[in-house]
């Protein structure tokens, strides 16, 4: 039986990079596959391997060091799971997983061991291991310097920091994706670096992402690593590690860069399915018991980085999937320990046409203000608890019809208040255009605007204060702060803007 092309593929990639390395003569040591299934193959010999090295084995075939007993080792192979034979020499080749990093990844798509997948040649002198520490706390710096999403109701309250790392939960269908790749759209000549890593995803689904992407002008800036559903649980593996360490080389170079990491939840099932076919004891739900470090020792790796160090940042924003709403369970609730914070989408607020689907009640930026411009934290200070208290009085609301003026003002508000931060996809705002909507939410201006009329008279006031208040939007996008007289100049733009909608 032939080989097929991404067996090949992957063991002439690797056989290239082991005889690229020059130096002494190496002595290599060899032992002999006694068992091999499912992936997994057992070895006799090879005593002086080490944990995570490559292996190589006859007819282009590798595999990576698992599991090191006396005398054995088991290895999970990388490819050519179906041409793997017993009796077959395997030989450690003393390099661990790497991956190539640098410039000429941006507006790539490759798979979790840097082999293009999108037909074109690879040139890539730089090279990365995979599994790196994380940075010491004396190499960090605070987290202090906003990322903008362009979405308004995570930038207004649950905004995230430079070196933040921000976990993206809910059910399947609730748009986490979607919010992720907003904020790579929203990055654009912000001078942040994207990676987007895909773990067990169907190819057409990265192949849509891929065109959306493309057609933002979004992958100059970004690299896709995919590691397909249709791969073996290896590559699924590591290909979180390999995206963290390509976004990790850009950090020290003093850039920032986004990675975000879809999902977590699939790169748990398939370092489960390895551990059991490795015979390690399962724990709960049948994970093994060091599926926490799995993904503290990535999530870690996340950081702003101290001056002396570049002060470049990595911002990773996980993606979990939950069951039914079940933020309780093992993998959430490992995850929401391990992150600063969590955008929490719900399906009910989903199908009621709220889009984001942001459940201000759960979601929670623990960095919080620390990383949010000024003129933002003025006009959206009390923000989360008005819409927490709006959507606890809605439910009440439904049951009983004598609502009392302060309530029933409550109830009109926070209506207006949700339309406002309602928002298309691929669609990501400014922060200026961001503070002239709260304004005018938070100014009272829209209680005389009907409900079912808000979006488009928001759509009317993003162009009119475009147009008559350049001067004090350009002041607030360059210097984050909302002066009295710009809030003067926006506040006067919309009344205008209220008394035109009005007379039409």
């Amino acid at each position: 039986m032939g080989m097929d092309a991404s067996t090949r593929n992957i063991g002439a990639h690797l056989r290239q990079r082991l005889e690229s390395y020059a130096g002494k003569p190496i002595v290599y040591e060899y032992g002999r596959v006694v068992s091999t299934g499912d992936g997994i193959v057992r070895i006799d010999g090879l005593s002086h391997s080490r944990n995570g090295e490559l292996i190589a084995f006859d007819g282009g075939l590798y595999g990576m060091a698992m599991d090191l007993e006396l005398g054995k080792v088991g290895a999970v192979l990388l490819n050519g799971i179906n041409e793997m034979r017993v009796d077959s020499r395997a030989r450690s080749t003393g390099r661990v997983v790497e991956v190539p990093v640098g410039e000429a990844l941006l507006g790539r798509v490759i798979d979790p061991l840097g082999i293009p997948l999108d037909g074109l040649p690879l040139h890539v002198e730089t090279y990365r291991a995979i599994e790196q520490p994380a940075p010491t706390i004396l190499d960090r710096q605070n987290v202090n310097e906003p990322l903008q999403t362009g979405l308004l109701a995570i930038d207004s309250m649950i905004p995230i920091g430079k070196g933040q790392r921000e976990l993206i939960i809910g059910d399947r269908q609730t748009g986490k994706t979607t919010v992720a790749m907003d904020c790579i759209l929203n990055q654009r000549g912000k001078e942040v670096l994207c990676v987007y890593v895909a773990i067990g995803q169907k190819i057409s689904t990265v192949s849509k992402l891929y065109e959306q992407l493309r057609a933002a002008s979004a992958m100059d800036y970004t690299v896709l690593v995919v590691a397909t559903a249709s791969d073996c649980a290896a590559m699924q593996y590591i290909a979180p590690y390999a995206g963290c360490a390509i976004a990790e080389a850009f950090m020290h170079q003093g850039r920032d860069v986004l990675i975000v990491y879809d999902d977590l939840s699939k790169h748990a099932v398939a370092y489960r399915a390895m551990s059991l076919l490795l015979k390690r004891s399962p724990g709960r739900e049948a994970y093994p018991g060091d599926v926490f470090y799995l993904h503290s020792r990535l999530l870690e790796r996340a950081a702003h980085l101290s001056d002396a160090l570049g002060g470049g940042s990595m911002t990773a924003l996980p993606i979990v999937e939950t069951m039914a709403g079940d933020i309780s369970a093992y993998i959430p609730t490992n995850v929401i320990s391990i992150t600063d914070g969590q955008i929490y989408l719900e399906t009910e607020l989903f199908h009621a046409g709220v889009r984001p689907a942001v459940n201000v009640g759960l979601s929670v930026s623990r960095v919080g203000g620390a990383a949010q411009r000024q003129a933002m934290r003025k006009v959206a200070g009390s923000l989360r608890l008005t819409l927490a208290q709006y959507r606890e009085l809605q439910i009440f609301a439904q049951f009983g019809s004598d609502i009392d003026p302060a309530t029933k003002k409550l109830l009109d508000y926070g209506d207006r208040l949700t339309e406002t931060l309602k928002q298309h996809q691929h669609s990501p705002l400014s922060l200026s255009e961001q503070v002239g909507l709260l304004l005018a939410v938070t100014g009272g201006a829209l209680g005389e605007i009907p409900i079912k009329s808000v979006r488009a008279f928001n759509a009317e006031l993003l162009k009119h204060l475009n147009g008559v208040c350049r001067i004090p939007l350009g002041e607030i996008e360059r210097t984050g702060l909302l002066s009295d007289g710009g809030r003067a100049a926006i506040e006067k733009a919309i009344a205008d803007c209220v008394r035109r909608f009005k007379a039409v």
